[in-house]
């Protein structure tokens, strides 16, 4: 699941691979392997990392994670679990931070092969991607994590009530990134073309209402990064942070809230149980 930070990225070419075998001559480099996927990449490599062009985003020094990892204590030592990683960035603030292990679960092809990019040029030899569904993996695996990170998630969700479910279950700490519908704002947002009306909804007890979004075209690009199917459901910002209480995160701090956010109001979450 990519997990893309309010960020919806021009239409790129696909790589060559698609068409055949992608041979590749010239002096082996960094670049050339982050070249496999010319046009696509959302991210900009770190600061401190090789000179490597690529995207514009900073997700690779992200000052919302940074915060937020800031009011939890760090993950120095830690297991984490990160949901959606995209192109890797936040799993590359982990591992800097002194993770022991980070898991990091995409269930789109091409931002996990990206992911796999980013982990050899950078060395994330403490991070392990896998392919596959993260609420799948939550649910059954039995696996337990110390923080848990949700950033640019939720809102690619079509059960997001579930999902902070089951975050609860599986990590005490979660840092989450997430855009959330806002009935004044959004209307005035560049995905207002996008909602599809609101209706209600229920996971063990909790009650809200879920407002539909359409990917419609998006489905087509080959930058798309959101959910596993054409549709998602947007919590308004009470109903999350309720959901969150529900689930039983006892502490919640806001960081950074941008209402007038151009896809959409959203905002930065630390929260602990």
């Amino acid at each position: 699941m990519a997990a893309a930070l309010g960020h919806e990225p021009a239409p790129a070419e696909r790589p060559a691979f698609e068409h055949g075998p992608a041979l590749v001559g010239g002096m082996p480099s960094a670049q050339q392997a982050v070249d496999l996927f010319k046009g696509e990449w959302i991210s900009g490599f770190p600061a401190a990392g090789p000179p490597l062009l690529a995207g514009a985003m900073p997700l690779f020094d992200d000052p919302r994670v940074l915060w937020a990892l800031e009011r939890l204590g760090g993950v120095s030592g830690q297991r984490v679990l990160e949901l959606g990683p995209l192109e890797g960035g936040h799993s590359y603030i982990a591992q800097q931070q002194g993770a022991r292990e980070v898991i990091a679960i995409e269930g789109n092809a091409r931002a996990f092969m990206k992911c796999l990019i980013a982990k050899e040029v950078l060395g994330l030899d403490r991070v392990h991607y896998l392919l596959g569904d993260f609420i799948t993996y939550m649910r059954d695996s039995g696996e337990q994590f110390d923080t848990c990170f949700a950033n640019g998630v939720l809102y690619h969700m079509t059960e997001p009530a579930m999902v902070v479910h089951l975050m609860a279950r599986v990590a005490r700490r979660a840092v989450i990134w997430t855009h959330y519908y806002d009935a004044q704002r959004v209307p005035g947002s560049g995905s207002a073309q996008r909602f599809a009306g609101a209706s209600s909804a229920e996971f063990e007890g909790f009650r809200y209402t879920q407002h539909r979004f359409e990917y419609g075209h998006l489905l087509q690009q080959a930058t798309f990064a959101g959910g596993l199917v054409p549709h998602a459901h947007w919590m308004t910002r009470d109903d999350l942070l309720a959901c969150l209480r529900h689930a039983g995160f006892t502490s919640i701090e806001i960081g950074t809230e941008e209402p007038d956010h151009p896809v959409g109001p959203c905002f930065t979450l630390a929260v602990s149980r």
